[in-house]
C-alpha cells in the first residue's frame, strides 16, 4: 500500500495542529517509533478507540492515509507511517520550535494580554471564546462532564466524549477554550432566581449589560459584556425590548459548548 492520493497535504495538516501539545501527533509520533497503533495508546495514555479516531480526524484534514499496514517480517507485521505521515511529523516539529521561540520573546515583555495568544491561530466560525479553566470533571459511562470557570462569577457546565478528553489531555485546572456559535446563545431579560437550587441553570446563564442590540421588532443579534469584561454574542427572540445599557443574561445550553485548548 502505498501513500497517492491526491489531496494529501501535510502543510496544511500540520499548519492546523498545535503541534507537540496536540495529543493526536503525539500518538502518530508514537506509532512511527514503535510501530503499534495499541502501543501507540498505551504510551499516550489514551485508549485503542481514541487513537484510532485521532487517525481517522488526521486522515480527514491531510486528505490521504497517514498509517499503512506492514504484513509479515520478523516481527510478524505492524503499522508504519505513510510518506505524508512523515511528512506531517517533521513539519510540525519545525512550526513548533518556530513558534516556541516567537511566543517565548514575546511574552518577555510582560504583557498580560498575551497570556491566550497561543489560541489567537485557531479560527472558526464561533463568535463566542472564552478562556475558561476546568474546575471539575466526572466521569461517565459515555460522556466526561465538565465545569468551566470562564471569570470570578461565572460557570459553564459542558461534555465531551471520553475519547475527546483523553485525546485533548483533559484534568481539573487545566486551561481550555469554552466556544460556541452565536446562534447557541439566547439573551434575553429571564434572569436565574438566586434563591433558585438549580444550580445548573445558574453555572449556564451569564449576566452582563448589553452593548449592541439589533431589530428589537423581529430579534437578532445582540451582545452582551459581562462584568469581567468578556463579550457574549447571542440572539434575542422578536418584541425583546432590550436596549443598550440594560442588564440582560445569555443563556448557553450545556451541548452547545465546544471545549478546545489554546496552545
Amino acid at each position: 500500500m502505498t501513500d497517492t492520493h491526491d489531496r494529501a497535504d501535510p502543510l496544511v495538516l500540520a499548519g492546523l495542529l498545535n503541534e507537540q501539545s496536540d495529543k493526536r501527533i503525539d500518538i502518530l509520533r508514537r506509532i512511527a517509533d514503535v510501530g503499534s497503533i495499541s502501543e501507540a495508546a498505551r504510551g499516550a495514555g489514551v485508549s485503542y478507540k481514541a487513537a484510532w479516531q485521532a487517525l481517522e480526524t488526521l486522515a480527514n484534514l491531510a486528505g490521504g492515509p497517514l498509517v499503512e499496514k506492514v504484513v509479515g517480517g520478523v516481527n510478524g507485521g505492524g503499522t508504519r507511517l505513510t510518506e505524508t505521515g512523515m511528512k506531517v511529523l517533521e513539519i510540525a516539529d519545525e512550526l513548533a520550535r518556530s513558534r516556541a521561540e516567537v511566543l517565548a520573546r514575546f511574552r518577555l515583555t510582560g504583557s498580560p494580554g498575551l497570556r491566550n495568544i497561543g489560541g489567537s491561530t485557531l479560527r472558526t466560525s464561533m463568535r463566542n471564546q472564552f478562556p475558561a479553566k476546568i474546575i471539575k470533571m466526572k466521569m461517565g459511562s459515555a460522556l466526561v462532564r465538565l465545569i468551566l470557570q470562564i471569570d470570578e462569577t461565572h460557570l459553564l457546565r459542558a461534555s465531551v466524549t471520553k475519547e475527546s478528553a483523553q485525546l485533548l489531555g483533559l484534568h481539573e485546572g487545566l486551561d481550555v477554550l469554552a466556544l460556541t456559535k452565536a446562534t447557541g446563545v439566547t439573551i434575553s431579560a429571564d434572569f436565574p432566581t438566586t434563591e433558585s437550587t438549580d444550580s445548573k441553570r445558574r453555572e449556564n446563564q451569564l449576566v452582563g449589560e448589553i452593548v449592541r442590540s439589533d431589530r428589537a421588532g423581529h430579534g437578532g443579534e445582540c451582545s452582551l459584556r459581562l462584568p469581567s469584561g468578556l463579550i457574549v454574542v447571542g440572539f434575542a427572540k422578536g418584541n425583546h425590548g432590550l436596549h443598550l445599557n440594560q442588564k440582560a443574561v445569555a443563556s448557553i445550553p450545556p451541548s452547545a459548548i465546544v471545549v478546545g485548548l489554546a496552545s
